[in-house]
């Protein structure tokens, strides 16, 4: 079962290391997320899953050990998934679950065992509640570490240029977040959040569904959009 959720910001401008000359520009985003995995490991779980958004279709598993890098960023950095020493072969994290373990190793968990979920952003709601309920059908504590970002489209200058529906759409996921609404993020528009450039609307559709039944309650610790991208840092438990 699902005892505890943590909701976090993937761009690699998290890294300080990436973002260089303008890294202190989301020290807050920082500190929030540092927070909110503290709220994971007090939930003491034997299991935790790491959900973020991938470009291909479907699902994508990765298990603990797994490396990621920043060098597609201009820095030479490495990350690993957990503890673990990794499965052989070439297979590396996805930029938002590379930012995930970057923030797992800052942290310095050890709680629990850990493991990947890419979900494909193109992803049905409906398939993605099933995946939730998949991953918090077994009898262990679980928790979630759900990676992605709100829209980016809330300036001039965002990735996507400004819409007019971009700030209504954030304030609702926001709402639905800090609420623990499982409702309002399963009925969040696939087609809208992706006109929008919203990556987080699968992994947070995967945690409506592992949330079915858990009776959490959320906290939203961070809201904000940054160069027009808006992020949002969340606990449930």
């Amino acid at each position: 079962m699902l005892v505890a959720a943590a909701v976090c910001p993937c761009p690699p401008l998290l890294v300080p290391e990436v973002a260089a000359g303008a890294a202190s520009e989301l020290d807050a985003a920082r500190a929030a997320c540092t927070d909110a995995l503290g709220v994971l490991a007090a939930a003491r779980p034997d299991r935790l899953v790491v959900v973020g958004p991938v470009e291909n279709a479907g699902l994508e598993t990765y298990a603990e050990g797994t490396r990621g890098s920043f060098r597609g960023f201009g820095v030479d950095l490495e990350v690993r998934l957990g503890p673990g020493a990794g499965p052989h072969g070439e297979r590396r994290l996805p930029y938002s679950l590379a930012v995930a373990a970057w923030l797992l190793e800052r942290t310095g968990w050890s709680d629990a065992p850990v493991e990947g979920l890419g979900v494909g952003e193109s992803s049905t709601p409906e398939r993605c509640v099933r995946t939730g309920r998949d991953i918090a059908a077994p009898a262990e504590r679980v928790a979630l570490l759900v990676m992605g970002d709100a829209s980016a489209c809330r300036t001039l200058k965002a990735p996507g240029y400004l819409d007019e529906r971009a700030a209504p759409f954030d304030a609702e996921v926001a709402r639905a977040l800090g609420a623990a609404d499982m409702a309002a993020l399963t009925a969040l528009d696939a087609r809208l959040a992706y006109e929008l450039k919203v990556s987080g609307r699968a992994p947070w559709q995967v945690l409506a569904g592992a949330a079915e039944g858990a009776d959490l309650g959320g906290s939203l610790l961070y809201e904000d959009a940054p160069y027009g991208v808006g992020y949002l840092v969340a606990t449930w438990s």
